[in-house]
């Protein structure tokens, strides 16, 4: 509608000024042709003839001026009153080539008018004019026409605009979101529907996922307290002999850190999950920084008699240092966990071309290769039945994950089934 609005207004603009410059060029023919049988008669019968003529045409302007501009007859006003017409511009044009003309407002008259000049054999100039309608005076004129073409072009614009846009929009409210690629719809819409498609088959995947997280986390959550609950109702009803006490005591306080292990770990990955680490990223020395989990770990390498060293160089990480300590952290314990009795855990660090790297090594059972894509995944154990036996919670490594996720870095795994594994966490190279 706008578009055709600016359209109407330009074509009434256009045929304005086409049709002025008919009608004047009409009116140069008129007037030219009637100065010339003027000036022929006047030629042949003298001035007398213009006071025989001079009512004949009230439309047309009859002038004769002398070669001093002085105006010797016109046929609406009184010669004495009239200025002297030597410095119009038809008058002097007449004068000097024969012919004159021009077109501008009669300061006599108040109106526009178009004047033809013609040099007669005495010298003098006459001159015929008539007035015309000027530019905005054609414009008001065509207006009506003009008003009642647009309202009725607009109207029907507007109804043919409505009856497409109704026909266009009813194929895409009848679409069929749950299985969009199954419609049939206009083809520069395919790729909105396999967006669509893309979309919903994510969704499903998501609900499926947190559904498979519920049930892992109330399976997961309902072993330690219902060891808990057990224990407790045991030396509740007098059950257990004072000596024995220190024993349950002691597995009520395992389950009991188990299942806060448990819930802290949930937490985080909860919070990895809606990215809302608070923590802003900074310049971190990760060979410090793994130095120092490795110290925190030793005592529980010292447990299992399990040797632990740390190699490698000083490198810096941009990142958020309580992610990185928890993804280091959580990959030395597993090397430790799921280690040999007496093996040995080496950990690097170091600068690489790719950027800076953390490498894990252990002599510990190792993983067969059919598991090494899953153990990323939330409470994935590939032992299942030691897996309470060494304390894990199948979290540990999902934390990783979505910490490599956040800092850019890629994680990836060489495990041989009895020989041992290593994990490697490979972050981008800072570009400040």
């Amino acid at each position: 509608m706008l578009i055709l609005a600016v359209t109407l207004v330009l074509f009434y603009a256009i045929i304005s000024v086409i049709l002025y410059n008919r009608n004047l060029d009409l009116l140069k023919s008129e007037v030219k042709q009637e100065a010339e049988y003027i000036c022929t008669a006047v030629n042949i019968s003298g001035p007398s003839y213009l006071e025989q003529m001079s009512q004949v045409d009230e439309r047309t302007r009859v002038t004769q001026v002398d070669d001093e501009g002085n105006v010797l007859y016109d046929s609406s006003s009184e010669e004495d009153d009239m200025e002297n017409h030597g410095t119009r511009e038809e008058i002097e044009e007449a004068l000097s080539s024969g012919t004159g003309e021009a077109v501008r407002m009669s300061d006599t008259l108040g109106r526009e008018l178009y004047y033809y000049a013609v040099l007669l054999d005495d010298g003098s100039v006459l001159r015929v004019a008539k007035s015309m309608d000027n530019l905005a005076l054609t414009a008001l004129n065509v207006l009506p026409v003009m008003g009642i073409l647009a309202v009725v072009t607009m109207a029907l614009a507007l109804l043919l605009a409505k009856w497409q846009t109704k026909r266009l929009i009813k194929p895409i409210n009848e679409l069929d979101l749950e299985h969009p690629l199954e419609n049939t719809l206009y083809e520069e819409l395919n790729p909105l529907l396999v967006a669509m498609d893309k979309q919903n088959k994510e969704k499903e995947a998501v609900s499926n996922m947190r559904k498979e997280f519920s049930a892992n986390v109330s399976h997961e959550l309902k072993t330690p307290l219902t060891s808990i609950s057990g224990y407790a109702e045991i030396m509740k009803n007098g059950m257990v002999r004072p000596a024995d006490i220190p024993v349950f005591s002691e597995r009520i306080y395992k389950e009991a850190r188990r299942l806060i292990t448990l819930v802290e770990d949930i937490i985080k990955l909860s919070k990895l999950d809606e990215e809302s680490v608070e923590l802003e990223k900074e310049e971190i020395n990760l060979y410090e920084l793994t130095r120092e989990v490795v110290s925190h770990l030793a005592p529980l390498a010292s447990q299992k008699h399990i040797r632990i060293e740390i190699t490698g160089e000083q490198v810096q990480c941009f990142g958020i240092r309580q992610i990185l300590d928890e993804m280091i952290y959580n990959v030395c314990e597993n090397a430790i966990k799921y280690n040999n009795e007496g093996g040995r855990v080496s950990v690097w660090v170091g600068n690489t071309l790719e950027g800076p790297k953390i490498s894990v090594s252990d002599t510990g059972i190792g993983i067969p290769q059919e598991h090494q894509e899953r153990i990323f995944e939330r409470f994935y154990r590939v032992d299942k039945s030691h897996s309470k036996e060494r304390g894990g919670t199948g979290l540990g490594l999902s934390i990783v994950k979505h910490g490599a996720l956040l800092h850019g870095a890629k994680v990836s795994v060489e495990s041989t089934p009895g020989k041992g594994t290593r994990m490697e966490m490979l972050f981008p190279r800072d570009k400040g």
